[in-house]
C-alpha cells in the first residue's frame, strides 16, 4: 500500500511539473500586454499560417527560428508568449522551449491560440 502511495504522488507530482512549465496566459491578459508593449508574442502556426493572419505585432517562429534570438529582448525577465492554432494544439511548445532555452524566465502560453483570439473579436493582421 505504501508502494502504491508512493508512485501515485510520484505521477501527481510529475504531471503538476509538467503541466506548469509554460503557464497559461488569457486573451485579455495577452491583449492588455500588447496594448502596455510589455510582451513579445511569437506566432508557431508555420509561415503559411502566418500569413494568412497572426497576432499583430506576433513573431513568425517558423519564419525566424534560425535567427530568433535576435529577435527577442535583451531583458532575459521580458514576458514571452507562444500560441498555436488553439487549445488542442502543442506546436506552441517548440517556441516556448526555444525562448526558455535562450534564457527568459518568463514564458507563458496563450493556450487559446490564434483560434480563441479571433472568437473574442480581437483583430488579426496579414
Amino acid at each position: 500500500m505504501k508502494a502504491l502511495l508512493t508512485l501515485v504522488s510520484a505521477l501527481v507530482l510529475a504531471g503538476t511539473a509538467f503541466a506548469g512549465e509554460y503557464p497559461d496566459i488569457s486573451v485579455a491578459e495577452l491583449k492588455k500586454a500588447i496594448a502596455d508593449k510589455q510582451v513579445t508574442v511569437l506566432d508557431v502556426n508555420g509561415t503559411a499560417g502566418f500569413q494568412k493572419g497572426h497576432i499583430p505585432g506576433a513573431i513568425d517562429f517558423k519564419g525566424s527560428k534560425g535567427d530568433i534570438a535576435s529577435k527577442l529582448p535583451s531583458d532575459k525577465s521580458a514576458l514571452v508568449v507562444a500560441y498555436c492554432g488553439g487549445p488542442t494544439c502543442g506546436a506552441y511548445a517548440a517556441g516556448a522551449k526555444a525562448a526558455k532555452e535562450l534564457g527568459y524566465t518568463n514564458v507563458k502560453h496563450l493556450s487559446a491560440g490564434i483560434s480563441g483570439w479571433m472568437q473574442a473579436g480581437e483583430a488579426t493582421e496579414k
